[in-house]
């Protein structure tokens, strides 16, 4: 599974992207648990939130979810942050 976020806004509006393959990754199954509960909270917003707060696009194998700062859920605070740090 593909996974990429691209987060957008922040007080320097730095967009910043990465993303991960689950394909040949030991911890896959975790990586599908937590994106099949970010998939699940998709709201339909837009991304928006507060001034100067960061909107966060993610991209699931073709399905993209929209969130932004201070209304992530836990799911999506976790998958951002290891999509962030760990991919490419």
């Amino acid at each position: 599974m593909r996974i990429r976020v691209r987060r957008t806004g922040g007080f320097a509006g730095i967009e910043r992207s990465a993303e991960v393959d689950t394909a040949d990754r030991p911890d896959a199954g975790e990586w599908a648990v937590l994106t099949e509960a970010v998939l699940a909270a998709d709201g339909g917003g837009d991304g928006s939130r507060v001034p100067d707060g960061f909107s966060y696009e993610i991209t699931v194998d073709g399905r993209t979810v929209r969130c932004g700062d201070p209304n992530l859920t836990e799911a999506q605070r976790t998958l951002v942050t290891r999509v962030l740090e760990e991919g490419a």
